[in-house]
């Protein structure tokens, strides 16, 4: 049996991060995540919160005993970066939106450490490259795609993985704004509700990308997961949910014009 791929997971303990490490683990390569000393201080969305109840430590725990090997290091530290990069030979990134435009770091400690067949910047959602978004996404958007265009400049091996929508993070509360449950009254839709977009869950993401890790054919490609099954407007998903509790809900429709307002802030 050929020898697996080592892979560093960067951001380990993230929505997306920890489904990543479980998947590399449960596909037999040898799993690595980067630890700080002291963890940074980021607030995360109530949602994802609401779906990862456990402590930062909590997991790290629970993936020692798994047989996950810990790093110490730090973004900001590139000698303890470049260290960690020897180790391995595929580097996923899944940092969160304040910390996108800090790949330049990992960018630059993967070309000194020049052993990486493999890396994953932190993408999981649209392609970069080809969207129509507005403020406040387009920005994030355009971050990532000048990641991409660094990466690409050094020579850097790379998958850009897409997944599209994470059903725990846009389907936890019917994409309702301040709840962290469906609702079972009203539910306000955005539009005419029939646009379909493609979700995911987060267990999925992980599975895919270590899949996309393992395959050689994903090499240097923007790798799109779009199950057929999985292509909902929020009117299919709403009408499942009130199959599922039994009641029909109020439904109060938002046009687009306003929608974009409520985004301008106007």
């Amino acid at each position: 049996m050929a020898v697996k791929d080592r892979i560093l997971v960067l951001g380990p303990t993230g929505a997306i991060g920890r489904h990543i490490v479980w998947a590399s683990l449960k596909a037999g390569n040898p799993t690595f995540i980067l630890v700080r000393d002291t963890p940074a201080s980021v607030n995360k969305p109530r949602l994802v919160t609401a779906a990862n109840p456990e402590t930062r430590e909590e997991l790290i725990q629970s993936f020692q005993n798994s047989g996950v090997t810990l790093i110490q290091g730090d973004l900001n530290d590139h000698e303890s970066l470049v260290k960690a990069i020897k180790q391995v030979d595929v580097v996923i990134c899944s940092f969160g939106r304040l910390l996108i435009e800090d790949q330049v770091k990992i960018v630059a400690a993967i070309k000194e450490a020049g052993n990486v067949k493999r890396f994953f910047p932190s993408e999981f959602g649209l392609d970069v490259d080809r969207h129509d978004a507005t403020e406040p996404v387009r920005e994030v958007f355009e971050e990532k795609a000048k990641i991409r265009r660094v990466i690409e400049a050094e020579g850097i091996p790379y998958t850009y993985l897409c997944c599209h929508a994470f059903t725990g993070y846009f389907l936890r509360n019917l994409a309702q704004i301040d709840i962290t449950v469906p609702p079972r009254d009203k539910v306000f839709i955005q539009g005419d509700g029939n646009v379909k977009g493609a979700y995911i869950t987060e267990a999925d993401v992980g599975v895919f990308t270590i899949q996309a890790a393992n395959d050689p054919n994903a090499l240097n490609k923007a790798v799109h997961i779009r199950l057929p099954n999985n292509y909902l407007s929020l009117n299919d998903i709403i009408s499942l949910w009130e199959k599922k509790i039994g009641k029909t809900l109020e439904k109060i429709y938002v046009p687009e014009e306003q929608v974009l307002k409520q985004i301008k802030g106007q």
